[in-house]
């Protein structure tokens, strides 16, 4: 069995926010692999689908961002699911906007939602699957711009990858981690081609990039962004969205 999470915050007010990509790949996913209705069980909304012999969990937590791990930690309990066969679907401020990035392995470079996961399974050995949203500006608080909504241009930008990310989901359940990071961390090709690279490089250049995510919740330097940003800062908090 296998347990795919998309992370993001529940309720109106966050939907088609930046921090919400993990709940619309995990929508997206839903659709395509003719999945049922959405129930609720463990402060989730869960579906489930088979792909090929593989019995799948498709979850979207609904504890808020920054406490998924809780509801996360209940389906592997439940379940018996080896943390291995976990992929966790989050946003990434870290990597450029539409950019994907498939480890199965490392730290939470600073995503709130994966570190409580990583937390509360007691290992970093989770698979996951980022989706690049890019950097504030330099007058935006880190809160603000997760908490906030993509414009039209950033939104048909970023259908593509969206559209990446759902199919990179079956592509880890049917061939594996190594060939579906292969695939999904294969740099562009003008001519559309997607050419394969080593599992050995993907995680040197990975290790780069989780170096510098530690920064990820730095606030702007403007004081004025500060002060603007406060009252979406409250919902960080572990009983808001984080």
């Amino acid at each position: 069995m296998k347990l795919v999470v998309g992370l993001g915050n529940p309720g109106s007010q966050y939907a088609g926010t930046r921090h919400n990509v993990g709940f619309e790949v995990a929508q997206r996913v839903a659709r395509q692999q003719l999945a049922g209705p959405f129930r609720s069980q463990f402060e989730s909304l869960v579906t489930d689908f088979r792909c090929g012999d593989e019995k799948v969990l498709l979850v979207m937590p609904q504890t808020y961002m920054n406490l998924s791990g809780r509801a996360v930690r209940r389906f592997v309990d439940y379940f018996d699911i080896a943390c291995t066969d976990v992929l966790v679907i989050c946003d990434d401020m870290n990597l450029p906007a539409g950019k994907l990035r498939l480890r199965g392995k490392g730290s939470a470079g600073g995503q709130k939602g994966l570190a409580d996961i990583l937390r509360a399974l007691g290992t970093q050995d989770v698979p996951r699957l980022r989706i690049g949203i890019g950097r504030p500006p330099e007058f935006m608080d880190a809160t603000a711009w997760v908490l906030g909504r993509f414009s039209e241009e950033e939104r048909t930008a970023l259908a593509p990858a969206l559209e990446r990310a759902a199919q990179a989901v079956p592509l880890w359940i049917r061939e594996g981690l190594s060939h579906a990071m292969n695939v999904v961390n294969a740099p562009d090709d003008p001519a559309g081609r997607r050419p394969a690279r080593s599992s050995r490089r993907n995680a040197q250049s990975d290790s780069a990039t989780e170096a510098d995510a530690n920064t990820t919740d730095s606030p702007a330097t403007a004081e004025a962004a500060r002060k603007s940003a406060r009252s979406h800062a409250e919902r960080d908090r572990p009983s808001s969205a984080g």
